[in-house]
């Protein structure tokens, strides 16, 4: 690990937004905040992973992934993150690295590739990630990249984020740190207006975003940029610009929204838009943000005037379903934002959460849960598949919200299950995504599968098929 990587990963867990960190002794700082990975364990995603997830979603720039091919397969479009218009963020560009590479080194293999990217798709940049084999080697991506830059005078971003480096969510940071370091600041916005903002850790998971900035151009703001779903290299880089910066994702990028506040003086606050109550306050907070640094006052009549139609829209819409869930108890095993946003979300639709899953949550996540599930919220720390199992079989939950690693679980218990994490394939935000997903969870209940699969095979215990079934 290089002496600037290290010094970068100090800097990281240096971070004066998180309450948790400043709290800790200086020798206890330095271990991170989250649990590091041991030889063989890695299904939680390593420091690449996390850095790819986080900037991959810029959808108009060449993602090249400096390491053996494996790498840029096992990262490569694993997430549904949606774009307007390019699709190159789609195109797995890997400079695929062989034996030779790792005895003489990859550097000129790696400037080859950075060319042929600019010469036959002239992006607006490119990203270069470092993966443990090349960062092993000793491969200085930076210094390839500065030279790519002042050759094809184009930006050619490193990300120097090796996957032993750390977990996901360190690499999440470290990628965060690439825009701050080489982007952002960078480039000056044709205009400016009182009402621009950043809306930071949102990633357009299944379009996400687009069900929430038709509210937003309603209200006359306007998204400065968006880091990173759907982002575009040029809106990000003149993001500092904004306003005010919106956090979504605290867990991931609260670097970007506190280094931007520290340097350009750019206020931020944490929302969420999950759930009519939060979408609405999330509205309610922008605004004010913006009034406070300058835009017309009126902008809040407006956004009241806003928050009760559509408010009223999406109670009526969700009416019909909250009477068959209400009483349904979920079983909410996600983590970050989504283990306090989504609770909120559940409970409009007429649901119970029996527990919440807060291994990757922060302790403003964890507070957050107790302020909407009051004393008796049930935040599960790490629970394994066999717990997970017990309670679903044992009735304690009629159905389980969670990613695609879990759901094998909820379907050896024979019981409903949906997909909340990032390979989903519905939008969940705003107060469309509210209708969206008391939807999905209602159909999941009611499928007939389910009453199907629990009743007794039609033999015998002993194995001996019935007469009625051998005719």
């Amino acid at each position: 690990m290089s002496v600037s990587l290290k010094a970068k990963i100090a800097d990281v867990f240096d971070e004066p937004a998180c309450d948790i960190n400043q709290g800790k002794s200086e020798k206890e700082r330095k271990k991170g905040c989250t649990k590091q990975l041991s030889p063989g364990a890695a299904a939680g995603g390593c420091a690449f992973d996390g850095a790819k997830i986080a900037l991959q979603p810029v959808c108009d720039v060449a993602h090249l992934v400096h390491g053996p091919i494996a790498c840029e397969g096992n990262s490569w479009d694993n997430r549904h993150s949606a774009s307007s218009g390019p699709q190159i963020y789609r195109t797995g560009f890997t400079t695929d690295i062989n034996e030779f590479d790792v005895i003489y080194g990859g550097e000129k293999r790696l400037f080859k590739s950075i060319r042929e990217i600019i010469e036959k798709y002239d992006p607006p940049a490119v990203f270069v990630y470092q993966t443990c084999v090349t960062a092993l080697v000793g491969d200085d991506i930076e210094a390839v990249c500065l030279r790519a830059a002042e050759k094809f005078n184009k930006p050619v971003i490193p990300v120097n984020a090796p996957g032993f480096a750390g977990p996901k969510n360190l690499g999440n940071k470290l990628g965060a740190e690439a825009l701050l370091d080489y982007v952002i600041g960078t480039r000056e916005p044709e205009y400016t207006t009182p009402y621009d903002i950043n809306i930071i850790g949102e990633y357009n998971l299944v379009g996400e975003m687009w069900q929430v900035k038709p509210l937003l151009d309603a209200l006359g703001i306007r998204v400065l940029s968006c880091i990173a779903g759907d982002g575009r290299y040029n809106e990000i880089a003149s993001a500092h610009r904004a306003k005010a910066n919106m956090m979504v994702c605290s867990k991931s990028m609260i670097n970007v929204a506190s280094k931007m506040q520290q340097r350009w003086g750019i206020p931020y606050f944490e929302g969420s838009f999950y759930g009519i109550g939060d979408m609405s306050e999330t509205l309610r907070q922008i605004s004010r943000l913006l009034v406070q640094q300058g835009a017309d006052a009126e902008l809040l009549e407006r956004t009241e005037r806003l928050i009760e139609v559509e408010e009223a829209r999406a109670w009526k819409r969700i009416a019909e379903y909250r009477t068959r869930l209400s009483g349904k108890r979920v079983l909410l095993i996600t983590g970050g934002v989504k283990s306090w946003s989504v609770v909120a979300a559940l409970q409009e639709g007429g649901m119970e959460i029996v527990g919440t899953s807060v291994k990757k949550s922060t302790k403003e996540d964890k507070e957050k849960i107790k302020e909407i599930m009051g004393d008796d919220a049930h935040m599960i720390d790490d629970m394994t598949p066999r717990e997970m199992y017990a309670m679903l079989r044992d009735a304690r939950a009629d159905i389980m919200l969670s990613g695609g690693r879990s759901q094998f679980v909820a379907l050896k218990a024979r019981m409903p299950w949906l997909d909340i994490n990032q390979e989903r394939y519905y939008p969940y935000a705003g107060y469309e995504g509210i209708v969206e997903l008391v939807h999905q969870i209602d159909r999941a209940l009611a499928n007939p599968v389910w009453q199907q699969v629990r009743q007794p095979a039609p033999w015998g215990e002993d194995g001996v098929t019935l007469n009625a079934m051998a005719v």
